[in-house]
């Protein structure tokens, strides 16, 4: 037979108190005008007792079940965006609340059937996260549950946690600039007229402006802008590969992710130059095969674990914000750019 739970009552009884006192104190409440002597008394007695407070007795009184549901595409089984998930689960934590993860793989049903699921257990709130930045599709959600969009947009659903996109593509103008780089710069994984009509998503098309407002602001122009609508490595390798054998005027290259970046390595080595003696380097994302490219890539980092604990905060605040909010994306810089200052 499982111990009988321990109760509040019975901290109370060893504490010297009554229940309700017992009960301000360990709830923090900061207006209890009891001692500090009732205070040590009942802390002392809930931890010799092995005392945890009863949370579904609690969200009954409080209509707080100090639980949030975290539903994602991908987001949970994918190595990159797993940063989402820890950021969450840190401010969770030091929230008191716990994360209810479901992963839908994009699936409209599944999507309808995790909804249900976080519901009849009737979350505080919901977070729809994606791997990928994109407009997600979110199925009907009671008007009186919060939601916040992580990584994502949805037009009935305005709350949402994204990557400041626009300043990142600045700030890798920026790093090639101020290393004295302003001709033979290629762009690898977008053309612009190739690509002219056709959407990839909201946070692309705010890496893309940002990096062609910085290229303006500094009067310096591409010499090349390489097309390719899938940013795998082996696209990276037969873009720069194909730019290689036409143009010999190449001194750096800024690739839209990391992965573009590793195929781009490797068609250099192929054509016998070396990063970043012949050719810089920079990218976007902060993979982990960044840090194991030799030399290491110089990036401008999404951050997935600030997204993540943002999502929460947001999710949880009395005063909750009515858009975006806008994390900074750092710089982690590596040794793939030489300085031709």
């Amino acid at each position: 037979m499982p111990p009988k739970r321990v109760t509040l009552a019975d901290v109370a009884r060893r504490a010297g108190l009554s229940t309700s006192a017992a009960s301000m104190i360990l709830n923090g409440r900061p207006d209890t005008r009891l001692s500090a002597d009732a205070h040590a008394r009942v802390n002392e007695a809930a931890a010799e007792l092995g005392y945890r407070p009863n949370v579904a007795a609690r969200g009954l009184r409080t209509d707080k079940t100090l639980t949030i549901g975290f539903i994602s595409d991908v987001v949970a089984t994918t190595r990159f965006a797993g940063g989402l998930i820890r950021g969450a689960l840190d401010a969770a934590q030091r929230a008191g609340h716990v994360i209810l993860v479901l992963e839908t793989g994009g699936d409209p049903a599944r999507e309808s059937e995790a909804i249900g699921a976080v519901l009849d257990r009737q979350v505080d709130g919901i977070i729809f996260a994606v791997m990928r930045a994109r407009e997600l599709f979110v199925p009907e959600v009671p008007s009186t549950t919060r939601v916040v969009m992580l990584n994502a947009t949805n037009k009935k659903h305005s709350v949402s946690v994204l990557p400041d996109e626009l300043t990142g593509g600045r700030s890798a103008v920026k790093l090639l600039a101020d290393a004295g780089h302003r001709e033979g710069i290629a762009l690898i994984g977008h053309n612009e007229e190739a690509e002219r009509g056709l959407f990839r998503s909201t946070t692309v098309a705010q890496r893309i402006t940002g990096i062609r407002a910085e290229m303006a602001t500094r009067g310096m122009r591409f010499v090349a802008e390489e097309s390719c609508w899938e940013w795998e490595p082996h696209h990276g390798y037969d873009v720069t590969h194909s730019l290689l054998d036409r143009r010999s005027d190449i001194r750096a290259l800024l690739c839209m992710n990391d992965r573009l970046a590793f195929g781009a390595y490797q068609a250099m080595a192929d054509h016998g130059l070396s990063v970043p003696h012949d050719v810089s380097v920079v990218s976007f994302d902060n993979d982990e095969l960044a840090s194991y490219l030799r030399p290491g890539l110089t990036t401008v980092g999404l951050p997935h674990e600030a997204m993540g604990r943002a999502s929460v905060e947001i999710l949880l605040a009395r005063n909750r914000p009515s858009d975006s909010r806008l994390i900074h994306m750092p710089v982690i810089e590596r040794r793939s750019v030489r300085s031709r200052a």
